[in-house]
């Protein structure tokens, strides 16, 4: 009865998906806020331009949103989700607030946290040279967090098979190729020791001199605070060498090198490899794609004044 339950919580969620993404539009503030767009890409660039991994984290923090009961700002609400286990590393909450301000005082009570999720993300991108893409918009906030069974639910851990990395993808209606293009997100910013530990000493499917030079600063137990670049070549441009990254068996997280070990997504990722624009533009449908995961429209929800707190 429970696996019965679950798989039809997962077809709702995506036939969710598929009504609610209809009802978004990229020019829902265009005559409510029609400053709101240009507002946040200002933050956006002045906050990666300060620190450029902020463009990882602000991506990674849409990811974590829409992943879990959908894209709804869930992940904003302090304490709650921000305290499951793999949320714990999340930042740029700070950012968000900024930009949520900045966009309250022009237009009071208009545009969603959610939304400003989304564009943030997607103006991360941009700031760090990667491709651009018109952001559907019109989703509401959640009053509420996640439960800690959902969170763990959805969010894929770096320990991953490939096969568990095509299922819980396809649990929400996203593809393989879609799943390879949204994992070169890791092309900009930082994972910790804990996340790569095992695979830099335990995994045979390794450049062997890449994992000698990550075991000198990460131990094989502890090293919480030990970070290292997702991607070695290129860790603050949004680009494709990522995937050539994998190729040499240099993917940081034992997710990352699953998805070119000799499966079915090798050719995918030789493909990315080999041509920047197949992979962009496989990464801006993926991005779409997530972005209309279960969104809260019309008169659901609510437009939270404060991203980290529901309306009273």
């Amino acid at each position: 009865m429970a696996s019965t339950t679950c798989c039809l919580s997962l077809l709702v969620l995506v036939a969710l998906a598929s009504v609610a993404s209809a009802q978004l539009s990229s020019t829902f503030y265009d005559t409510s806020c029609p400053r709101a767009l240009a507002t946040i890409k200002s933050a956006v660039n002045a906050a990666v331009a300060k620190e450029a991994r902020m463009g990882a984290s602000l991506l990674r923090l849409h990811f974590h949103d829409c992943f879990v009961q959908g894209c709804d700002a869930s992940i904003l609400l302090a304490g709650n989700e921000q305290n499951d286990p793999p949320n714990l590393t999340l930042r740029g909450f700070d950012v968000i607030a900024n930009i949520k301000a900045q966009v309250e005082a022009i237009c009071k009570q208009t545009v969603s946290c959610a939304d400003i999720l989304a564009v943030a993300a997607r103006d991360s991108v941009v700031a760090l040279g990667g491709p651009s893409w018109s952001v559907p918009l019109g989703r509401r906030d959640s009053p509420k967090a996640a439960s800690t069974s959902t969170v763990n639910q959805f969010l894929i851990p770096p320990t991953a098979s490939l096969a568990e990395l095509i299922k819980g993808y396809g649990d929400l209606g996203l593809n393989p190729t879609d799943m390879v293009a949204l994992s070169g997100a890791h092309t900009i910013g930082q994972a910790h020791c804990p996340s790569y530990q095992d695979h830099i000493y335990n995994d045979t499917n390794i450049n062997q001199a890449f994992a000698t030079s990550l075991r000198a600063s990460c131990p094989m137990t502890g090293g919480s605070n030990v970070m290292a670049p997702l991607d070695t070549a290129t860790p603050t441009a949004f680009d494709n060498a990522y995937f050539k990254n994998l190729l040499s068996q240099k993917g940081l997280l034992h997710s990352d090198q699953e998805l070119f070990n000799g499966g079915s997504t090798d050719n995918i990722v030789r493909n990315f490899a080999s041509s920047p624009s197949a992979f962009s533009s496989a990464f801006v449908t993926a991005m779409v794609k997530m972005g209309n995961l279960s969104p809260l429209t019309g008169t659901q929800g609510q437009i939270r004044t404060t991203c980290s707190a529901a309306n009273s």
